[in-house]
C-alpha cells in the first residue's frame, strides 16, 4: 500500500514537470509549423504579388506582437499554474510520506505483536502445529511483491505502444497544421486580390450572412468553453472523491492494524496475565529470566532489522522498476500534451479561416459582379465548405481521439492503429483536395491579372488599387517577418524531428531492454519461488524466535507488573488514609450512639425521678394515714430507703458520666492521633507528588537532550547534503555547458552525436542523483517537522505537567485548610471535654452538697429530739420556741427545694451540652465525608495523573524512536553512497547495534522511574560481585560447551576460508575482465558471499546465544542455592527465636491469667458477700413494712444489680474465649511458618544437589522420592488428625460457652419469678441464687484451666510435628535430581535446533541472491528518477528566469510613474507661485486706481483755486505743470499695468498648458491601468484554462490507474496461480524432507552403531526416563492431590490467619479493658466498702430518723389541738388595722378595702356587692355585714393587673402587691404526675371538710394555670405559702407543719397608713408587725 501511494505521489510531481519541458517543445513546435507554410506560399506566390502581400505583413506583424503579448500572458500563467500544481504535488508528496511513515511504524509493530503471538502459540502448542499458518501468511506477503513486479512490465509493453501511436498522431497533426496555413495564406492572397480590385457595391445580405454566421460561431465557441468548464469541475469533484476515498482507505487500513495491535495487546495480557510472584526467591529468579530474555531479544532485534534491510532492498529495486514505469508514462503523457497543442493550433487556424472566409467571400463576389463569374463564386464556395467540413471532421477526429485516449491501453493501441489508418486516408483526401484548391488558386491569379489589364483604365480603381498597395506593402513587411519565423521554426521542427527520431530509436532500446527484463522477472519469480520455499523454512524458525520473544515479553510484563506495584503502593497509601478516615467515621458514628445512649439514660433517669417523686407523695399519703389513726416508725425507713435508691441512682448516673466522658477522652484522643496520621499521609503524597514531579521534570530534560542531540545531527546531514547538492550543482553546470558545445557542433558528424547521448545519459544519472539528494532533503524536512512537532508537543506535555501541578498543589492547599478545620473541630471537641471535666467537678460539688445536707438533716432530727422533750415538759399551750423551730424547719426546707432546683437546672445544662456535642459530632461526621470525598476526587485526580503520565511516556518513547529510527536510515543512505557494497553489510550490521542499544537504553530511561534506577543501580552493584565469583565456575561449564561447539566451529572456519578463496579469485576475475555480463555474474556471487557470511554470523551469535544462555541458567542456580542457604540460616534463627518466644511468653501468659482469674474470684466472693448481707437487710426491712408493694420495690433494684454483674460476668467469659483464640491462633501461626519452612527447605535442597548429584545416584533419588511421598502421606493424615483435635477443642470452647450462656440465662428469669414472691420465699430464692453463682463460677474456671492444659497438650505435640517435618525436608530435597535431567534433555533439543539454523542458513543464501538481483532494478529506477528531477530543475530555472524579468519590468513602471507624479509636483508649485504673483499685482493695481483717483480729486481742487485765484497767474502755472507731470505719471502707471496685465496672461497661458499636460499624463495612466487590468483578466482566463488542462490530464490520470488497477488484479490472479505452483513445490520440499528426515535417521543408525560402547548407558538412561515418565505420571497425579489439598489447606490457613489477626486485635483490646476492669475492681471494692459504711451510717439515721418521727407526732397532735381551739377566733389586731385602713383610703376606693375585709371575715361576693349596692356610705350596716360574718375564709376578688388605679395613696393596692410578691415562689416547684397516685379516701374527706373550695381549686396541678390566673384568684393558703406547695398533694396537707399558716395562724395585722406614704414604707411596717 505504501510503495503504491508513494508512486502515487511521485507521479502527481512529475506530471507538473513534463507540462514545464512540453511548453518549450511547443512553442518550437508552433514556430516550424509556420515557417514550413511560409515557404510553401513562398513558393506559389509570383513576384507580382509580393509587394501587395508585404502591404498585409505590417497588419499580421501587429498580430503577431499582440499574440506574442498574449503568449507571454498565458506563459506567465502557465508557470504560476505550475508553481500551483508543484507547490500541491509537494504537499500531497509530504502527506503521503507521512502516511508511510505511520504505515511502516504501525506494519512493524503488527508484526512484532504477530511475532509474539506466534511465539507465544508455538509456546502453549508444539513447535510443528503452527507451521501452517506461517507459510500463509508468507506467501501473502510476498505475493504482493511479486504483482508489482510483474505490474511493471505489462506497463511498460502498454507504454511502448502508446509512444508509437501518440508519435504517428503528431506528425499527422504537422502535416494538418501546415496544410491548414497554406490555405490561410490563400485566403488572404484571394482577399487581398478582391480589395485591389474591389468596388463598393458588396452587398449587405452577404454582411449579414457572414456576421451570422460569426456569431453562430462565437456561441458555439462559448458553448464549448462551458462544456469545458463543466467538464473541469466534474474532473475537479472526482479528483476530490479519489482523494477522499484514498484518505478513507488509508484510514480503514490505519485502523486495522490499530485493532490487530490491540487484539494482540489482549492476547499477550491474556497470556501474562497467569503469572503471580509469591515471593522473593522466584522474584530473583524471574529478574535473571528477564536478563537473559532481554540478551535473546537483542540478538532477535539484529535478526529481524537484518531481515527488514533485506525486504528494504527488495522493496528499493520494485519502486525502480515502478520510476521506469513512471518516465515511461510520462513521455506518453507529454506526447499527449502536444497531440493537445497540435489540436489547440488547429482550433486557432480554423478560426482565423473562419475570420478570413467571410473577407474573401466579399471579394469573390465583388469580383463575379465585375467579371460575370457565377461559376467560379458557387466553385469557391463548395471549397470552402468542404474545407470546413473537413476542419470539422478533424476537429471532432481529434477530441474523439483525445475522449479514447483516456480509455483502457490494451483496447486503445488496436484503435489507435485503426484510426491511424482512418486519418492516413482523409489526410489523402485532404492533401487531394489541397491540391485542387491550389489549381483554383493559380486559375483564380490569371483572373487577378486580367482583371488588373481591365483596372488600369478605370481611374477610380487606380487610386484604390494605391491604397490597397500600401496596405499590401505594410502586409508583405509583416509576411517577411513571419517568414523568417517559420523558418525559425521549420528549423526547430527539423530538430524534433530528430529528436522523435532519436527517441524512437531509444523506445526500441526500452523495449528490448524490457524484454530482457521480463525475461529477467521470469528467473525472479523462479527465483522466488525458491525463496518461498525457503521462506517457509524460516516460518520454523521465527516460531523459535517467537518463544523467545515470548519470554521477553513476559520480562516485560514483569516490568509493567513492578510499575503497576509502584503504582498500587501508592493506591494503597491511599486506601489506607480512607479507612483511617472510615475508622473515624465509625468512631464518630461510636461516640454518637454513646452519646444517644447517654440521653436515654438521662431520659430514664428523669422518669426515675419522677417516679420517685410519685414515691414520695405515696409516702406522704401513707404518712398521713396514721397520722390521723397512730403514729408509726414505718414512714422512717421509707423515706430512708427512698433516700438510699436516690443515692444509688445518682452514683449509678455520676459514673456513666464518667465512662461517658472517658469515652468522649478517648476519641477525642484518637481522632487527634488519625488526624495527625492523614497529616503525614498527605505530606507523603506531597512527597511522592514531589518526586513524580522531579521525575518528569528528569524526563523531560533527558528527551530535550535527546532532542538536542537530534537536531545536531540533522544540521550535520543537512550540511552534508548542501555540500552534495552544490557538487552536484556545478556537475549539472559543467553538463549544460558541455551540452551547450555539443548542441553548437551537433551538425558536423555522427561521433559528436554519439558523444552527445553518452553526456546525456550521465545527466541523466546526475539527474537521478539530485533527485535522490532531493527525496533526502525533501524527508530531513519532514524529519525536521516532525522534531518541530515533538517539540511542541513536548511544550505542551509540559504545560500540561504544569498545570496538573498547580492543580495538585491546589488539593494539597484544600487538603491542608481541611486538616486545620479538622484541628478546630477537634480544639472543640477537647473544649467540651473540658466542660464535661467541669460538670464531673459540679457533680463532685453536689455529692459534697449532699453530704452537708445529710448533716443538716442529722441537725434537724437533733433539734427534733429537743422539741420533743421541750413537748413533753411543756403544757398544752403553744409556745413561740416550737413556731421558731418550725419557721426554720420550713425555711431549710425552701432552701433544700431551692438547691434541688438548682441541680435540676444544672442537669438540663449538662443535656444542652452533650447535645451540643452530638452537633458537633455530626458536623465532624459531615466534615470527614466531605474529606472522604475529596480524597476520592483527589484518588481519582493522581490516577488520572498516573494514566495520562504514563500514555505521554509511551507517545514519547514511541516518537523518540520513531526519530532515532529516522535518523539512521538517513545515516545508512549516506553510508551507501560514500561505501561499496562489502562495508554496507558490516556497517549496517554494527549500526543496527548500536540503534538497538540506544533504543533499550532509551526505553529503559524512560520506563524505570528513579526509585527503580536507584534499585537496579545496586542490584547491579551485588550483581557484578557475584559475576566475579561465578565467573570461576563458568569457566568448568564454558570447556563443556567448547567441547560441544569446537567440531562445528572448525568447520564453519573451513567454510568461510572457501569463501574467502573464492572471493579473491573473483575480485581478480573483476580487474581482469570488464565485461557487463562478467561483472552481473560476478556482483550476483559477491552477493551471495555477504549472504553467506552474515549467515555465518547469525551461527556464531547462535553460538554465543546459547553459550550466554548457559552462562546465565548457571549464575541463576548458583544465585538460588545461595539465596536459599541464607534464606535457610534465617528460617533456623527464626524457628529459634519463636521457640524461645513461645516458651517465655507461655509461661508468663499461664502465671499473669492465673493470677488474674484468682483475683477475679476473690472479687467476685467479695461481692457475693456483700450482696448476701444486703439482701438479708433488705430482707429485714421487708418483714418490718410487711407490705407487698414495697418488697417488689427492693426487689428491682437488686435485680438490676445482679444484672448488671451477669453482664460483667460474659464479658469476662469473652475476654476468655478470645484469649482462648489467640492462643489457637499462635499454634496456627506456627503451623504455618512450619509449612514455608517446609516448603523452603525442600527448594534449597533440591537446588542445593543439581550440581552435586550425577547419573549413578538416579535410582538412590527414586527411591528416596518413594519414601519421601510415603512420608508426606503420613504428615498429611498427621496434619489431618491435628486439624480434628483442633476442630474439637473448637468444638468443645463453643459448647462451654453455651452452657455458661445458658446458665445465665436461667438465672435471669429466676430473678423476675422471685420479685413476685412473699418475702420468705424471696429469701430462700436469694440464697440458692449466690450458690448457684459461686458454683458456676467455680465450674468456669475449672473448665479454663483444663482447656488451657490441653492447649499447652496440643503446643506441644505441634512442636514435635514442626521438628519431623524438618526431618522430613531432608529427605524430600533429593526430588530436585529430576532437573538434571531435563538439562540434559534441553542440550539435545539445542542439538537439533542448530541443524535447522543449518539448514535455514542455506535458504537464506538463496534468498539473498535473489535480492541482489532487486538491488540491480532498484539502481535502473534510481538512475531514471535522478533524470526527472534534472528535467524538473531545469523547469524551474526558467520559470525564475521568467519571474526576474517580469520583475524589472514591473520595476521600470514604477520607476515611470514616480517620475511623472515628481513632473506633476514641480508644475503644481509653478503653477502656485504664478497664482500668488497675480494676486500681488492685482492688489498693486487696486492701489494705483487708487491712488489715480485721489490724484484726479486733487487736480479737481486745484482747478478750482485755480478759478477762485485767476489773478494769481505765476501760480496757476505752476499748478499745470505739475498737473501735467501727474498725467505723464499715470501714464507710466497704465503702461506698466499693462506689461503686467500681458506677464499675467502669459503665465495663464503656460498654466493651461501645463494642466493639459497634466490631464494628458492622467490619462496615460488610466490607460496604462487599463490595461494592467485587462492583461490580469487574460492572465486569469489563461490560468483557468491551464487548469482546466491540468484536471484533464489527471483524469487522464485516473483513467491510466485504473488500467493499472486492472493489470493489477490480472497479476493477482497470475500471482494466485503462482501461488498454487509454489504450493505444489513446498508439497515436493516436503517430500524432499521427509526424504532427509530419512537420511538424517540412516546417519543416526550409523552414530547408534559407531557408539555401541556407549549403548548400556542409553538404555539404563532410556529405562530411567521410562521411569521418570512413570514417575512424572505419578506425580502428577500426586500434584493434583496435592494442589487440591494444598489448596484447602492454604484457604483454611488463610482463614485461620485472618482470625488470627482478628483475635490479636482483639487480644491487645481485651488486655486493655482488662487493664481497665482490673482498675474499676479495684474502685468497686472501695465503693463496696465506702457502701458498707454507709449502709452503717443509714442504719444510724433511720434509728434517729424514728426517734425524730415520734416528736414529730406528738408536735402534730399539739398543732391540731391548737387548730381547733383557735379555728372559729378572729384576730384583734388585724380587725383594727382594716377599720382603721377603711377610714384612711378616699372615698372612691373603700368599696375595694370593704371587699378586702369581707375576703378575710369569709362574706360571700354576692352578698358584699348587695351590701355596698344598697348602701354605700352607711357604717353601721357596712360594719354589722361586716362583723355578721363567720370564721371561715372566703375566697377573695381581687382586681386585675388592667384594672388597678394609680399608685397615689391605697392600701388595697400595697396588699395587693405584697400579695402578688408572696404568691409567686422563687423556687419552681417539682413536677408531680397527680394522675399516677392512688387517692386515699378516709383522710381526703376529712380535709376537705375543712378547707375551703378555694383551696381545692389551688391545690390542683398548677402547670397549665399559673400563667392565667391572677394571684387573687387563689386564697392566702395558696398564694402565700411558708411551706414548698409541692409538697401538698390533691388531698391537701395531712400534716399542720406542712400546712399554709394562715389556715392555723393570724400573719399580719393593718397598720394605719397614710396616703402620701409609698409602698415600700406599708411593706417595711407590715414586716416589722
Amino acid at each position: 500500500m505504501s510503495s503504491w501511494l508513494g508512486s502515487l505521489g511521485s507521479g502527481l510531481g512529475q506530471v507538473g514537470g513534463s507540462l514545464a519541458s512540453l511548453t518549450g517543445q511547443i512553442s518550437n513546435f508552433t514556430k516550424d509549423m509556420l515557417m514550413e507554410g511560409a515557404e510553401e506560399v513562398e513558393a506559389k506566390l509570383p513576384n507580382s504579388i509580393r509587394k501587395e502581400i508585404e502591404a498585409t505583413v505590417t497588419i499580421l506583424r501587429s498580430e503577431n506582437e499582440r499574440l506574442k503579448k498574449l503568449c507571454t500572458d498565458l506563459e506567465e500563467k502557465l508557470e504560476a499554474s505550475e508553481l500551483q500544481i508543484k507547490h500541491q504535488s509537494a504537499s500531497y508528496r509530504n502527506q503521503l510520506q507521512q502516511k508511510e511513515v505511520e504505515i511502516s511504524h504501525l506494519k512493524a509493530r503488527q508484526i512484532a505483536l504477530q511475532d509474539q503471538l506466534q511465539k507465544l502459540q508455538s509456546a502453549a502448542h508444539s513447535g510443528n502445529s503452527g507451521a501452517g499458518s506461517g507459510p500463509a501468511a508468507l506467501a501473502s506477503s510476498f505475493s504482493y511483491g511479486v504483482s508489482h513486479h510483474a505490474s511493471a512490465f505489462h506497463d511498460d509493453g502498454m507504454d511502448f505502444g502508446d509512444i508509437i501511436s501518440s508519435q504517428q498522431e503528431i506528425n499527422r497533426l504537422s502535416n494538418e497544421i501546415s496544410r491548414l496555413e497554406s490555405e490561410v495564406g490563400h485566403w488572404r492572397h484571394i482577399a487581398q486580390i478582391s480589395k485591389a480590385q474591389g468596388s463598393n457595391s458588396s452587398d449587405p445580405s452577404e454582411i449579414c450572412k457572414l456576421q451570422n454566421i460569426i456569431q453562430e460561431l462565437k456561441q458555439s465557441r462559448s458553448q464549448e468553453i462551458d462544456d469545458h468548464q463543466n467538464e473541469m469541475s466534474f474532473l475537479q469533484n472526482a479528483h476530490q472523491q479519489k482523494l477522499t476515498e484514498i484518505t478513507r482507505r488509508h484510514r480503514e487500513e490505519l485502523n486495522e492494524y490499530e485493532e490487530r495491535i490491540e487484539e494482540l495487546e489482549n492476547l499477550l495480557q491474556q497470556g501474562g496475565s497467569g503469572t503471580v510472584v509469591t515471593d522473593h526467591s522466584k522474584t530473583h529468579e524471574m529478574q535473571r529470566a528477564i536478563q537473559v530474555l532481554q540478551t535473546e531479544k537483542v540478538e532477535s532485534t539484529k535478526k529481524i532489522e537484518e531481515l527488514e534491510d533485506t525486504i528494504q532492498d527488495i522493496r528499493k529495486k520494485l519502486s525502480s522498476s515502478e520510476n521506469d514505469r513512471e518516465v515511461l508514462r510520462k513521455e506518453q503523457e507529454r506526447l499527449n500534451v502536444e497531440n493537445r497543442q497540435i489540436i489547440k493550433e488547429c482550433e486557432s487556424l480554423k478560426l482565423e479561416c473562419s475570420k478570413v472566409q467571410p473577407h474573401a467571400v466579399k471579394q469573390s463576389d465583388d469580383v463575379k459582379e465585375e467579371e460575370g463569374l457565377p461559376p467560379q463564386n458557387a466553385s469557391l464556395e463548395e471549397e470552402v465548405s468542404r474545407l470546413r467540413q473537413a476542419l470539422s471532421d478533424a476537429g471532432s477526429e481529434i477530441t474523439r481521439l483525445s475522449n479514447l485516449n483516456q480509455d483502457d491501453l490494451a483496447e486503445d493501441n488496436l484503435k489507435l492503429k485503426m484510426r491511424v489508418q482512418v486519418l492516413e486516408k482523409e489526410n489523402s483526401l485532404l492533401s487531394e483536395e489541397k491540391e485542387e484548391l491550389q489549381i483554383s488558386l493559380s486559375k483564380l491569379n490569371n483572373e487577378h491579372e486580367e482583371i488588373k489589364s481591365t483596372a488600369v483604365k478605370d481611374m477610380d480603381l487606380e487610386l484604390k488599387l494605391q491604397d490597397l498597395r500600401r496596405d499590401l506593402e505594410a502586409k508583405e513587411q509583416e509576411l517577411h517577418q513571419s517568414l523568417t519565423e517559420k523558418e525559425m521554426l521549420a528549423a526547430e521542427l527539423e530538430e524534433l524531428d530528430k529528436q522523435n527520431q532519436e527517441a524512437t530509436q531509444h523506445m526500441i532500446l526500452i523495449k528490448d531492454q524490457l524484454s530482457k527484463q521480463q525475461n529477467e522477472g521470469d528467473n525472479i519469480i523462479s527465483n522466488l519461488k525458491k525463496d518461498l520455499n525457503d521462506e517457509k523454512k524460516r516460518v520454523h524458525q521465527l516460531e523459535d524466535d517467537k518463544m523467545n520473544i515470548t519470554k521477553e515479553l513476559e520480562v516485560q510484563k514483569e516490568k509493567l507488573i513492578q510499575s503497576e506495584q509502584a503504582l498500587n503502593y501508592l493506591h494503597l497509601t491511599k486506601q489506607e488514609l480512607e479507612d483511617k478516615i472510615e475508622n473515624l467515621v465509625d468512631q464518630l458514628s461510636k461516640s454518637q450512639n454513646n452519646n444517644l445512649d447517654i440521653q436515654k439514660e438521662n431520659l430514664e433517669l428523669k422518669e426515675h425521678i419522677k417516679q420517685k417523686e410519685e414515691e414520695l407523695s405515696r409516702v406522704r399519703y401513707e404518712f398521713t394515714q396514721p397520722l390521723n389513726q397512730d403514729s408509726d416508725s414505718n414512714f422512717k425507713d421509707d423515706l430512708l430507703k427512698e433516700r438510699e435508691a436516690d443515692i444509688r441512682n445518682l452514683k449509678q448516673n455520676l459514673s456513666e458520666v464518667e465512662q461517658l466522658n472517658e469515652n468522649l477522652k478517648k476519641a477525642a484522643f484518637d481522632l487527634k492521633m488519625e488526624n495527625e496520621k492523614l497529616v503525614l499521609a498527605c505530606e507523603e503524597v506531597r512527597r511522592q507528588l514531589e518526586e513524580s514531579i522531579a521525575g518528569d521534570s528528569q524526563t523531560s530534560l533527558e528527551r530535550d537532550a535527546i532532542v538536542e542531540a537530534l537536531k545536531v545531527e540533522k544540521g550535520q546531514l543537512e550540511a552534508e547534503l548542501c555540500r552534495a547538492e552544490k557538487r552536484l550543482s556545478e556537475e549539472a553546470n559543467r553538463c549544460e555547458q558541455t551540452v551547450e558545445e555539443l548542441s553548437r557542433v551537433r551538425g558536423a558528424s555522427a561521433a559528436l552525436q554519439l558523444e552527445q547521448e553518452r553526456l546525456t545519459r550521465l545527466s541523466h544519472e546526475k539527474d537521478s542523483e539530485i533527485a535522490a539528494l532531493r527525496k533526502d532533503i525533501r524527508q530531513l524536512d519532514s524529519d525536521h517537522k516532525a522534531t518541530q512537532n515533538i517539540l511542541s508537543s513536548t511544550l505542551e506535555e509540559r504545560a500540561q505537567l504544569t498545570q496538573l501541578m498547580s492543580e495538585k498543589e491546589i488539593a494539597i492547599e484544600k487538603l491542608k485548610e481541611r486538616g486545620s478545620e479538622l484541628q478546630e473541630e477537634l480544639d472543640k471537641h477537647t473544649e467540651a471535654l473540658r466542660k464535661t471535666e467541669l460538670l464531673k467537678q459540679t457533680l463532685e460539688e453536689k455529692d459534697r452538697i449532699l453530704g452537708s445536707m445529710k448533716e443538716e438533716n442529722s441537725h434537724l432530727k437533733e433539734e427534733l429530739e429537743r422539741l420533743r422533750e421541750q413537748q413533753s415538759r411543756a403544757a398544752p399551750a403553744p409556745e413561740p420556741k416550737t413556731l421558731d423551730c418550725v419557721t426554720e424547719l420550713e425555711s431549710e426546707v425552701s432552701q433544700l427545694n431551692i438547691i434541688k432546683g438548682n441541680l435540676e437546672e444544672k442537669i438540663k445544662h449538662h443535656q444542652k451540652v452533650i447535645e451540643d456535642q452530638n452537633q458537633s459530632k455530626m458536623q465532624l461526621l459531615q466534615s470527614l465525608q466531605e474529606q472522604k470525598k475529596e480524597m476520592d476526587a483527589f484518588k481519582y485526580r493522581h490516577e488520572q495523573m498516573n494514566v495520562t503520565h504514563t500514555q505521554l511516556f509511551l507517545e514519547k518513547d514511541e516518537e523518540i524512536k520513531t526519530l532515532q529510527k529516522t535518523i539512521e536510515e538517513i545515516k545508512t543512505q549516506l553510508h551507501e553512497e560514500r561505501q561499496g557494497v562489502q562495508t554496507e553489510n558490516s556497517d549496517i550490521f554494527q549500526e543496527t547495534k548500536v540503534q538497538n542499544l540506544h533504543i533499550e537504553n532509551g526505553s529503559e530511561k524512560h520506563d524505570l522511574s528513579k526509585a527503580e534506577t536507584e534499585r537496579l543501580v545496586k542490584g547491579i552493584k551485588e550483581r557484578e560481585l557475584e559475576i566475579k565469583l561465578l565467573n570461576e565456575k563458568n569457566i568448568s561449564l564454558t570447556k563443556q560447551i567448547d567441547q560441544l561447539s569446537k567440531d562445528e566451529v572448525g568447520k564453519l572456519t573451513q567454510i568461510i576460508q572457501q569463501k574467502d578463496l573464492e572471493i579473491q579469485a573473483l575480485h581478480a576475475r573483476i580487474s581482469s575482465a570488464p565485461y557487463t555480463q562478467d561483472v552481473v555474474y560476478l556482483q550476483q556471487q559477491l552477493q551471495a558471499f555477504a549472504l553467506e557470511r552474515e549467515q555465518l554470523l547469525a551461527v556464531l551469535n547462535e553460538k554465543t546465544r546459547e553459550n550466554s544462555h548457559l552462562k546465565t541458567e548457571y549464575h541463576k542456580v548458583i544465585d538460588i542455592v545461595a539465596a536459599k542457604e541464607a534464606a535457610l540460616i534465617k528460617l533456623q534463627d527464626e524457628n529459634k527465636k519463636f521457640s524461645t518466644k513461645f516458651e517465655s511468653t507461655g509461661q508468663d501468659m499461664f502465671r499473669e491469667t492465673v493470677q488474674n482469674l484468682s483475683r477475679i474470684i476473690r472479687e467476685k466472693d467479695i461481692e457475693i458477700d456483700a450482696l448476701s448481707q444486703k439482701c438479708q437487710t433488705l430482707l429485714a426491712v421487708l418483714q418490718t413494712s410487711g407490705t407487698g408493694d414495697q418488697v417488689g420495690g427492693v426487689n428491682s433494684n437488686q435485680f438490676e444489680e445482679l444484672l448488671q454483674e451477669r453482664d460483667k460476668l460474659k464479658q469476662q467469659v469473652k475476654k476468655m474465649e478470645e484469649w482462648k483464640q489467640q492462643v489457637m491462633t499462635t499454634v496456627q501461626n506456627m503451623q504455618h511458618e512450619s509449612a514455608q519452612l517446609q516448603e523452603e527447605l525442600h527448594q534449597l535442597q533440591a537446588q542445593v544437589l543439581v550440581d552435586s548429584d550425577n547419573n549413578s545416584k538416579l535410582q538412590v533419588d527414586y527411591t528416596g522420592l518413594i519414601q519421601s511421598y510415603e512420608q508426606n502421606e503420613t504428615k498429611l493424615k498427621n496434619f489431618g488428625q491435628e486439624l480434628a483435635q483442633v476442630q474439637h477443642s473448637i468444638g468443645q470452647l463453643c459448647n462451654t460457652k453455651d452452657l455458661l450462656l445458658g446458665k445465665l440465662d436461667i438465672i435471669s428469669p429466676q430473678f423476675f419469678s422471685g420479685s413476685s414472691l412473699t418475702p420468705q420465699s424471696a429469701e430462700s430464692l436469694r440464697t440458692v441464687k449466690s450458690e448457684t453463682l459461686s458454683g458456676s463460677s467455680q465450674q468456669e474456671i475449672e473448665e479454663l484451666r483444663k482447656l488451657l492444659e490441653e492447649k499447652d497438650a496440643t503446643i506441644r505435640t505441634l512442636q514435635e510435628n514442626n521438628h519431623r517435618l524438618s526431618d522430613s525436608v531432608a529427605a524430600a530435597s533429593e526430588l530436585g535430581k529430576k532437573e538434571h535431567e531435563q538439562a540434559g534433555a534441553e542440550i539435545k533439543e539445542l542439538k537439533d535446533k542448530l541443524d535447522v539454523l543449518q539448514k535455514s542458513l542455506k535458504e537464506k543464501d538463496l534468498l539473498i541472491k535473489a535480492q541482489s538481483d532487486q538491488l540491480l532494478s532498484l539502481n535502473e529506477n534510481y538512475t531514471n528518477k535522478v533524470n526527472e528531477n534534472e528535467l524538473l530543475r531545469q523547469a524551474v530555472t526558467n520559470l525564475k528566469e521568467r519571474i526576474l524579468n517580469l520583475e524589472m519590468d514591473i520595476c521600470k513602471l514604477k520607476e515611470e510613474n514616480e517620475k511623472i507624479a515628481e513632473r506633476n509636483k514641480e508644475k503644481e508649485t509653478e503653477h502656485q507661485a504664478l497664482q500668488e504673483t497675480n494676486m500681488k499685482f492685482s492688489v498693486m493695481l487696486q492701489e494705483k486706481a487708487f491712488e489715480c483717483h485721489s490724484m484726479r480729486d486733487k487736480a479737481l481742487a486745484f482747478e478750482q483755486l485755480l478759478k477762485e485765484k485767476e489773478g494769481e497767474t505765476g501760480e496757476l502755472n505752476q499748478l499745470l505743470n505739475t498737473v501735467k507731470s501727474m498725467q505723464e505719471q499715470t501714464v507710466t502707471f497704465q503702461q506698466e499695468r499693462d506689461q503686467v496685465l500681458l506677464g499675467l496672461k502669459q503665465k495663464q497661458m503656460e498654466n493651461g498648458a501645463l494642466q493639459k499636460e497634466v490631464q494628458h499624463l492622467r490619462e496615460k495612466e488610466l490607460r496604462l491601468n487599463q490595461e494592467l487590468e485587462r492583461l490580469r483578466n487574460h492572465l486569469l482566463e489563461t490560468e483557468d484554462s491551464y487548469t482546466r488542462e491540468a484536471l484533464a490530464a489527471e483524469d487522464r490520470e485516473a483513467k491510466l490507474r485504473k488500467k493499472v488497477a486492472v493489470l493489477e488484479e490480472k497479476l493477482l490472479s497470475s500471482s494466485s496461480a503462482m501461488e498454487s505452483a509454489s504450493h505444489q513445490a513446498t508439497l515436493q520440499v516436503e517430500s524432499l524432507q521427509e526424504q532427509l528426515n530419512v537420511v538424517s535417521k540412516q546417519r543416526d543408525e550409523t552414530a547408534l552403531q559407531l557408539t555401541m560402547s556407549r549403548e548400556q548407558v542409553k538404555q539404563y538412561a532410556l529405562s530411567l526416563s521410562n521411569l521418570q515418565m512413570v514417575l512424572e505420571h505419578f506425580q502428577q497425579e500426586e500434584k493434583a492431590m496435592y494442589s487440591a489439598e494444598l489448596e484447602k489447606h492454604k484457604q483454611l490457613v488463610a482463614e485461620w490467619k485472618k482470625k488470627a489477626e482478628n483475635l490479636e486485635g482483639k487480644l491487645i483490646s481485651l488486655q486493655e479493658r482488662l487493664d481497665e476492669a482490673n482498675a474499676a475492681l479495684d474502685s468497686a471494692s472501695r465503693l463496696t466498702e465506702q457502701l458498707d459504711l454507709k449502709e452503717e451510717q443509714i442504719e444510724q439515721l433511720k434509728k434517729q430518723n424514728e426517734l425524730r418521727q415520734e416528736m414529730l407526732d406528738d408536735v402534730q397532735k399539739k398543732l391540731m389541738n391548737l387548730v381547733n381551739s383557735t379555728e372559729g377566733k378572729v384576730d384583734k389586731v388585724l380587725m383594727r388595722n382594716l377599720f382603721i385602713g377603711h377610714f384612711h383610703t378616699p372615698k372612691n376606693q373603700r368599696h375595694e378595702v370593704l371587699r378586702l375585709m369581707g375576703s378575710v371575715l369569709g362574706v360571700r361576693k354576692e352578698e358584699l356587692e348587695q351590701l355596698l349596692n344598697e348602701d354605700q356610705g352607711g357604717v353601721s350596716r357596712w360594719v354589722t355585714g361586716w362583723l355578721g360574718g363567720g370564721s371561715k375564709s372566703v375566697p377573695n376578688t381581687p382586681l386585675r393587673p388592667h384594672q388597678q388605679t394609680v399608685l397615689n395613696s391605697s392600701f388595697s393596692e400595697l396588699f395587693v402587691k405584697f400579695l402578688e410578691t408572696e404568691s409567686h415562689p422563687s423556687i419552681p416547684p417539682p413536677k408531680l404526675s397527680v394522675h399516677d397516685m392512688k387517692p386515699l379516701d378516709s383522710p381526703r374527706r376529712k380535709l376537705d371538710t375543712n378547707v375551703p373550695e378555694s383551696y381545692k381549686d389551688g391545690t390542683e396541678p398548677r402547670s397549665g394555670r399559673r400563667a392565667d390566673a391572677s394571684p387573687f384568684l387563689v386564697t392566702r393558703p395558696a398564694a402565700v405559702p411558708l411551706v414548698n406547695p409541692a409538697g401538698l398533694g390533691p388531698g391537701g396537707p395531712g400534716h399542720l407543719l406542712l400546712k399554709p399558716i394562715s389556715d392555723v395562724l393570724p400573719t399580719f395585722t393593718p397598720l394605719p397608713v397614710s396616703p402620701d406614704n409609698s409602698a415600700g414604707v406599708v411593706l417595711k411596717d407590715l414586716l416589722k408587725q
